[in-house]
């Protein structure tokens, strides 16, 4: 049985949280081996554990945790958004076009959610890349000023840039996560016992999660190149385009910076959040409804 809007809030906001500070330090990681655009130099970063000692020795172990914020207030509905939408999007599917439960049907719902939940963390995103990047340390006090600079410099639009990149990102990850989970559920035996239960759920949604990463990273360094670009600067203006000007000018592997500390975040952080999502699901429906 579906969860109303408001429990899914619930149970999707306790789960993304969960996942979020665990994992928050390999997205810092991520992001700062997404923005350099060379491996040379003593402030270059080589790998996620030299990315991880140079934080912690020239900003302190806090900076692990920089920016946040703007994810955390945005947790809520993004995970809201993310289940509730994609259970919504299969009954209109079903419902309109007779399409049965299929993986082909997992994709179109986890695309259509996904695009429905860039829309809520695209402002977010730009903030929290603001304040991640190494070469922002000290010139914002937070996110409100983040905010305040942005608009002052290119108007409340500027609160919109990577938007479009963002859109990408989020329909090529959960169409392959939410894909990957209905083929690996069917291809798992059933469990025969609640922590057999839980750990299918892991194992579907690492697998899901290592999928969706895979599948979007080249969108989500073209989202990071656009959203960390200085104010006015116009080198990277869409995803696609920012993916061929990265590829033409620092090779292909290029749109695979950042992959590993955000494969190591995304596919035991996807394992997370379902284990989390469905367990909260699970009681809520047994004790609440």
């Amino acid at each position: 049985m579906p969860l109303p809007m408001y429990w899914n809030l619930v149970a999707g906001s306790i789960a993304g949280v969960s996942e979020l500070l665990v994992m928050y330090p390999l997205d810092v990681a991520k992001t700062r081996l997404q923005l350099q655009t060379t491996t040379t130099g003593p402030d270059a970063y080589t790998s996620i554990g030299d990315v991880f000692r140079k934080i912690v020795r020239q900003e302190g172990p806090r900076a692990l945790y920089r920016g946040i914020l703007p994810p955390i207030l945005v947790e809520a509905p993004k995970r809201a958004i993310k289940f509730s939408a994609n259970d919504a999007y299969k009954r209109a599917f079903q419902e309109k076009f007779g399409i049965p439960s299929s993986t082909l049907l997992s994709i179109a719902t986890g695309v259509s959610a996904g695009i429905t939940e860039a829309f809520i963390v695209g402002p977010p995103e730009l903030l929290k890349i603001k304040l991640q990047d190494k070469r922002n340390a000290g010139k914002y006090s937070g996110a409100s000023d983040v905010v305040r600079q942005i608009v002052r410099a290119e108007g409340y639009l500027g609160l919109t840039r990577g938007l479009e990149a963002t859109i990408w990102r989020h329909a090529l990850w959960n169409g392959g996560y939410f894909g990957v989970i209905q083929s690996v559920r069917s291809a798992l035996p059933e469990p025969e016992t609640h922590q057999g239960a839980l750990l299918k759920n892991f194992i579907a949604g690492t697998v899901g999660g290592i999928v969706g990463t895979t599948i979007n990273t080249p969108t989500d360094v073209a989202k990071t190149r656009i959203q960390g670009a200085a104010f006015g600067e116009t080198k990277y203006r869409s995803a696609w385009q920012s993916v061929a000007l990265i590829a033409r000018e620092e090779g292909p592997r290029a749109l695979y910076k950042g992959y590993l500390p955000k494969v190591l975040r995304l596919g035991p952080g996807g394992g997370i959040l379902l284990v989390v999502f469905d367990f909260l699901s699970g009681q809520i429906r047994k004790h609440l409804m």
